[in-house]
């Protein structure tokens, strides 16, 4: 009964110093805060990425010279169709262009209308049509850039052989709509190819075939077809399937995120120098109540268990706030501010929902590591200063 008295008075110190607990509060939500809601992006992030590859296509067919990917000769598909196994071989275009009087970077993707079906409930307006040129489906955050709206018109924003044209938005993504249409324009493939000036070339060739046949159809790919350029130059096949694709984007979120990781730890070191000061070293309060205890005949154990009672409860508040700040952060902002982290085309307000996830395990770690800051900020400064005779204590607080 003695230890869970002395537990209570924890409890009274943080009633009997409110602007000291307020601070010590503030300190773990400095350092907590942007932790949580970059894993929750990054957890957001990692389940959209998953979502866009397992619904993709199941193998993806590039030319290969030097090392390297390059377009395939359009006859490609019609050739990967008429292997065994292969259920549908579509052709899709992707390149880069820069479009509007600030040169906005957007990647233009042209692929059959049927294809982005499944992304209609997102879109306002309506499918691009492959029998009409120059009708563009426009990505939420590049139509916010642009100003666009459906029915606009944009002046040509590309070179061709013969002649440019004047392009028409027909549909805008929504902003609820999945992330990685933001900056993107959709378009048929015959507009693609005349945008980028390449007729009878394709980027890639998107394969879909039967169930347990990838394996097996990617060998096939792979050692039977090839072409020869105009300058009798060889061009190979490279076939990716689903499981690099998750790879590589493992690699690229595992540096990402180890590059979060490196700042987040630099700002819970300053998280945790505040707090050693508010708690003990840089407060003559802290220091005279702990000679006092001393010199009443409190025993050093417990006034540390004072102190770690104190310092956990501080720690449950500073993370019951940080994730609730953080939902509201991420659910009502959209990750105003930090989202550009993560994401730097979408700038500092995105136009597109932020995915995030903030799952269980993220968050238990967040009190565990807000219950370190806390701890390693007053447990070890109240025990030296507890160690430190009284009126050691005392002459040098008053």
């Amino acid at each position: 009964m003695a230890w869970l008295e002395i537990a209570r008075t924890g409890v009274t110190s943080l009633r009997l110093h409110p602007w000291r607990s307020t601070a010590t509060v503030a300190c773990v939500l400095a350092a907590l805060g942007p932790y949580l809601a970059g894993i929750g992006i990054c957890g957001g992030l990692a389940v959209e990425a998953r979502h866009s590859i397992d619904d993709g296509a199941d193998l993806y067919v590039t030319g290969r010279q030097f090392g390297r990917s390059v377009p395939v000769p359009l006859e490609a598909a019609e050739e990967i169709a008429a292997l065994p196994g292969v259920t549908d071989a579509v052709p899709r275009i992707v390149g880069k262009m820069n479009i509007g009087q600030e040169r906005h970077s957007a990647v233009v993707v042209g692929l059959p209308a049927d294809r982005l079906q499944p992304m209609a409930p997102f879109l306002d307006g309506r499918l691009f049509s492959d029998n009409k040129a120059n009708e563009l489906v426009v990505g939420s955050a590049l139509a916010s850039r642009l100003k666009l709206k459906v029915g606009s018109f944009i002046p040509p924003f590309y070179q061709n052989r013969r002649g440019e044209h004047v392009s028409n938005v027909v549909g805008i993504f929504s902003f609820e709509a999945p992330l990685w249409q933001a900056n993107m324009l959709f378009v048929s493939f015959d507009t693609a190819a005349r945008l980028f000036d390449q007729p009878n070339r394709a980027t890639e060739v998107l394969v879909y075939c039967r169930a347990g046949t990838q394996e097996e159809l990617a060998r096939s790919i792979s050692r039977k077809l090839h072409w020869s350029e105009p300058d009798g130059s060889r061009l190979d096949v490279r076939v990716t399937g689903r499981a690099e694709l998750n790879s590589l984007w493992a690699s690229a979120a595992a540096h990402r995120d180890g590059v979060f990781h490196l700042h987040w730890m630099l700002a819970v070191s300053v998280a945790i120098l505040a707090v050693l000061v508010t708690s003990a070293f840089g407060s003559t309060q802290r220091r005279s109540e702990v000679g006092i205890l001393k010199a009443i005949g409190w025993r050093t154990d417990e006034i540390l268990l004072r102190s770690a009672v104190e310092s956990l409860l501080l720690s449950l508040t500073g993370a019951s706030l940080a994730v609730l700040l953080n939902w509201l952060w991420l659910r009502g902002l959209n990750g105003y501010g930090i989202a550009r982290l993560f994401l730097p085309s979408l700038g500092v307000d995105p136009q597109v929902r932020v995915p995030f996830r903030l799952f269980p395990v993220p968050i238990v770690l967040g009190v565990l590591l807000s219950w370190i800051v806390v701890t390693s900020g007053s447990l070890y400064a109240t025990w030296r200063t507890a160690m430190t005779p009284p009126g050691s204590v005392l002459r040098s607080s008053g």
